[in-house]
């Protein structure tokens, strides 16, 4: 065998282990960050890319893309699910590695596998069921409606898939696999892309062909992540058996956290969305939805890359916390920091000079871009704070400190609902997107505060006295 031959081989059974303990946390941060960054990037593209082909429909293109914009908070809430099992799962099975469990770390994927299976048959028996009263709480006029359900309805169809593909793909990045877990979205969102102006235009079905393609796409990715976890060479593969509550339980309560987020997420969503419609009126009110479909858009490119970073990145977190490994934990926040601060702040930058260009993309209607930019500039002068967010709740997440994270997040969104219920009283209805960047302002400076008074000085505590609490 050749020299180069036996060098890839060495490389193909590095071990976990051996990956996180033998590299710079600087390099690891680059390594796992950034392809998992550009996986996010790629995975956002599913929404995306549907709304931009139904936004710039001939007829309707407003109502179909507010349309999809009312459904999108029940949609996200599965993605909420996988996010769950997917973090808690790799998050303990990190840790367990850490510990030199390894045995243990295998059940751990086994039962979350399991989890995901029940959930998807679960939620979508209770989303397909009461999906009427579903879209008309999240904000839904009757004609609306009418572009609502079928995307809605259809998007449903690819629950097993959604959930298994996102949530076992945590699993493939825990593991340091960045390029297969980013290989995994983008071929979802090639698959959508190409899908969807067939299904749109070429089949003339509208927003009902939007879902269809991305169903499609969710299922490829599903089946792509489950070949990489079956591989021989993967140190820890999916499969069936080992199922014990206790680790359901500790993967549910460690995956809390981005539940919770996602669902709170969502519930702020609906009230941003019943606030326009009251105050817009009917007319108006679903202009505003419009645009504030535009800005979810908008802010999905900053928190997915930025959960990316993060989530890409919790297996240093949740390893050296099972290590005990406090000043490699340390250089993990300070690295995710740089890189998310990085990439928010160009993003920061880029839409408070070109926001029309942005809006553009969306909507073909002259005085709704116009609108639609201006929300974007009033929602966005505080993003820099995402990478703060981001960076503190999903690392202490990772190690399973939900009781410090919880509160940290906890705060920017009650800072949210009191600005999306209190500005509209004192203002025009449009000013209530200043919500975003007070509450991201105030957010990240809560956090950073807590975070270096009180959280560090505890967790450093913790680690050199005792074993860590998992």
């Amino acid at each position: 065998m050749s020299r180069k031959n036996k060098d890839v081989t060495k490389k193909q059974h590095v071990t976990t282990e051996q990956l996180l303990d033998g590299y710079p946390i600087r390099k690891l941060v680059i390594r796992l960050g950034i392809p998992a960054m550009f996986a996010q990037f790629f995975n956002i593209l599913y929404s995306i890319v549907d709304r931009i082909f139904v936004g710039n429909l001939p007829e309707a293109g407003e109502l179909s893309l507010a349309g999809i914009g009312v459904s999108a908070p029940a949609l996200t809430a599965i993605s909420a699910f996988a996010a769950m099992v997917g973090v808690g799962g790799s998050s303990l099975m990190s840790i367990r590695l850490g510990q030199q469990k390894v045995e243990e770390a295998k059940k751990v994927i086994c039962n979350a596998f399991l989890m995901l299976l029940l959930l998807s048959v679960f939620i979508t028996a209770i989303m397909l069921a009461f999906k009427k009263e579903i879209l008309y709480t999240l904000g839904c006029s009757h004609t609306l409606y009418a572009y609502a359900e079928p995307y809605y309805t259809i998007y449903l169809c690819g629950t097993l898939a959604a959930l298994c593909g996102g949530g076992l793909n945590y699993f493939i990045l825990a593991q340091g696999k960045a390029k297969e877990g980013m290989i995994s979205v983008i071929l979802g969102s090639l698959v959508n892309l190409a899908l969807d102006p067939i299904f749109i235009y070429g089949f003339d079905m509208g927003v009902k062909g939007a879902a269809c393609a991305t169903v499609i796409a969710q299922i490829s990715s599903m089946v792509y992540v489950l070949s990489v976890l079956r591989k021989p060479e993967l140190q820890i593969r999916v499969g069936f058996g080992g199922y014990r509550m206790s680790i359901i339980r500790r993967i549910s309560f460690i995956g809390l956290m981005p539940l919770l987020i996602t669902l709170l997420d969502n519930g702020v969503l609906i009230l941003m969305n019943a606030t326009l419609r009251r105050y817009g009126g009917e007319s108006q009110g679903d202009v505003l939805i419009a645009c504030a479909t535009v800005i979810q858009c908008f802010m999905a490119i900053v928190f997915c890359p930025s959960q990316g970073i993060a989530s890409g990145c919790s297996t240093l977190f949740s390893y050296h916390y099972g290590a005990k490994h406090y000043e490699k934990i340390s250089q993990t926040f300070r690295h995710v920091f740089i890189l998310c601060a990085l990439y928010t702040g160009i993003l920061c930058i880029a839409v408070q000079c070109f926001p029309a260009i942005f809006a553009r993309m969306f909507l073909n209607d002259t005085d709704t871009i116009q609108l639609a930019a201006q929300a974007l500039r009033m929602y966005t002068m505080g993003i820099l704070g995402v990478a703060v967010q981001y960076t503190f709740v999903d690392g202490l997440t990772a190690m399973g400190k939900l009781s410090y994270a919880l509160p940290l997040s906890l705060f920017r969104k009650i800072v949210y609902l009191i600005c999306i219920i209190v500005l509209p009283l004192f203002t025009a209805p449009e000013h209530v997107f200043y919500a975003g960047t007070i509450s991201d302002i105030v957010g990240a400076g809560f956090t950073l505060i807590v975070f270096l008074t009180v959280i560090r000085k505890r967790l450093k505590r913790e680690l050199e006295n005792s074993a860590p609490d998992c």
